[in-house]
């Protein structure tokens, strides 16, 4: 199934082209108002999801880059080895192969990741991502789908 890697490497071209357009079209904390509720703000993140160990003082970056790679290295060998049927959960492990390695260039090339997908309601602000953290979450959500899927065929048949 790793025929599946042209969409992580569509994932990777796709994330670090859209960081690189605001890195070089915005300053930072800067916004471009979209849709309502919607706009693009320039921010970097040396943290994980949610900005979570943000403010740690430095360990964090070499954690979740040794965390990136070790996890990127599992789902190739799992995308390797999963049955040519298994269509649906090689895309869904594609698509967080490559949100994982697109994060991962931004912390080792930069020392934080990009984010930049600003969604708020009023004064409130859904934490900032970007076409990576995307990837991986509609990935896991597809892997969550098709857990619940196999649970149900299994209990049926």
């Amino acid at each position: 199934m790793l025929k599946w890697l042209w969409l992580s490497v569509l994932v990777i071209a796709l994330d670090q082209a859209t960081k690189l357009l605001v890195d070089h079209s915005l300053a930072l904390y800067d916004s471009i108002p979209l849709v309502p509720s919607f706009q693009l703000t320039y921010l970097r993140n040396t943290g994980a999801a949610f900005s979570f160990l943000r403010d740690a003082g430095g360990w964090q970056r070499w954690f979740f880059i040794t965390l990136a790679g070790v996890a990127s290295v599992g789902i190739s060998v799992w995308l390797k080895r999963l049955p040519s049927d298994r269509r649906w959960e090689a895309g869904a492990w594609a698509l967080v192969l490559g949100g994982a390695l697109g994060n991962l260039i931004d912390r080792v090339a930069y020392g934080y990741v990009i984010d930049f997908l600003d969604v708020y309601y009023g004064e409130w602000h859904f934490p900032a991502f970007n076409v990576a953290d995307s990837a991986i979450t509609v990935g896991v959500g597809m892997l969550l789908i098709d857990a619940y899927l196999t649970a149900r065929k299994d209990q049926v048949g």
